[in-house]
């Protein structure tokens, strides 16, 4: 089946502070987008890209392509107002006959290991979601009282998460709810069960500019 990536890129990034979009905050040299675009370009040449953005900005990005000298045959699609509409969009250029990974575009650090994973464990299973354990202790809050859980039981999911487009598509044929927190749980509400493969915990989202620091660091130590 023909592999694509759908890359959801439709944030403001508010909390980051910057004043421009978190995903177009540069890293290593380039915006943090580009490097979440080209870690799939690498794990396949062939690989068709769908960037999802705010029409707003599509000149931007394209001057920051024209600027980075970044091209390819990325196709944009355009973001709705919660990631559930832009994800929706996106699907909506992806071929029911095929494979598509959806990622979001403010993790950068995803592993080329990861992305071969997802993609072989969805073309076995139907879908396949990259989880990690947490490293901490975890305890559950119900109002001012918690409780301990076995952190073994718990994992921390990730994207990219994979799909045979059809059965995504179809999941994603309803109407937005709250309790949409990924795709994993659109599918899931479809009846699907879902199947978890190992994530790596070195790939986290850009929210705060501690994570940005985290992943200019990560970069250099892989470089040296």
């Amino acid at each position: 089946m023909q592999k694509y990536a759908l890359i959801t890129a439709g944030g403001r990034g508010t909390r980051m502070g910057a004043g421009i979009p978190k995903q177009f905050l540069e890293l290593a040299g380039k915006p943090v987008l580009m490097h979440a675009i080209q870690a799939f370009l690498n794990f396949a040449a062939d690989i068709r890209v769908v960037v999802v953005l705010p029409e707003s900005e599509f000149e931007t990005w394209k001057r920051l392509c024209d600027t980075h000298r970044f091209h390819g045959s990325i196709q944009l699609a355009i973001s709705g107002p919660t990631r559930f509409h832009s994800v929706k969009n996106g699907l909506r250029h992806i071929p029911n006959e095929s494979l598509v990974a959806i990622h979001d575009g403010v993790r950068p650090l995803v592993s080329l290991d990861t992305i071969s994973r997802v993609f072989h464990y969805a073309s076995k299973f139907g879908n396949a979601i990259p989880a990690t354990t947490p490293p901490d202790s975890v305890r559950i809050a119900d109002g001012a009282l918690s409780k301990s859980l076995p952190r073994e039981n718990v994992r921390l999911i990730q994207t990219p998460q994979c799909f045979i487009a059809s059965r995504i598509k179809k999941a994603y044929n309803r109407n937005y709810h709250e309790s949409f927190t990924d795709d994993a749980s659109v599918l899931e509400t479809d009846g699907e069960r879902l199947f978890l493969v190992e994530g790596h915990r070195e790939n986290i989202k850009i929210t705060t500019p501690s994570d940005l620091v985290f992943a200019e660091a990560y970069l250099a130590d892989k470089r040296s």
